[in-house]
This record gives structure tokens, C-alpha cells and sequence, in this order.
């Protein structure tokens, strides 16, 4: 069995990516599951309950993989994706 080469280390990054999830309050349970499965690539916290409005946040670094992820598991789950409020304003 050949051993991997370990991955060159990342340097730390300034601040954190966001990105706003909505979906229906019933699929926020499936979409953690889903989500957890690509390796805690994100974690999430939800802003309004009943509406199923989630900030998700993760590295600048894994913002391809995130992608990725959310786009596989929009194909079981029907949610929108969009950019963070916060950080669509900045030049």
C-alpha cells in the first residue's frame, strides 16, 4: 500500500466565507445530514426558524468544495443559494 504525501498546510485564513441557505423548514434536518457527509466542509447556524434561513460559514480556502457540495445536494434537497449581505456590499 503506497502512502499518501501529506498535503502542503494552507495558511490560516484572515476571515471566514458566508453564504445564505434557504429551503423548506422540514428538508433543514436532510440537509445537515447531506452536508455532513462531505467531511464538515461548512457548518451552519439558522437565522430564522420558520422561514429555514441558514448562514452557512466555511474557509476561503474550501469555497470550490463547498460549491460543489451544495450543488449535489441541491439534487435531493430544493433550496437556493445566495451570497451573504454582508459581504456583497464590500468593494
Amino acid at each position: 500500500m503506497r502512502k499518501r504525501r501529506p498535503r502542503p498546510a494552507l495558511p490560516a485564513p484572515d476571515k471566514s466565507m458566508f453564504l445564505l441557505v434557504r429551503l423548506a423548514p422540514s428538508s433543514v434536518a436532510l440537509f445537515r445530514f447531506l452536508l455532513e457527509g462531505y467531511g464538515h466542509l461548512a457548518l451552519f447556524t439558522v437565522l430564522d426558524r420558520q422561514a429555514a434561513l441558514l448562514k452557512l460559514v466555511f474557509s476561503p480556502h474550501q469555497e470550490g468544495a463547498v460549491r460543489e457540495a451544495l450543488a449535489a445536494i441541491a439534487e435531493s434537497v430544493d433550496m437556493a443559494v445566495e451570497p451573504w449581505p454582508l459581504t456583497a456590499r464590500q468593494p
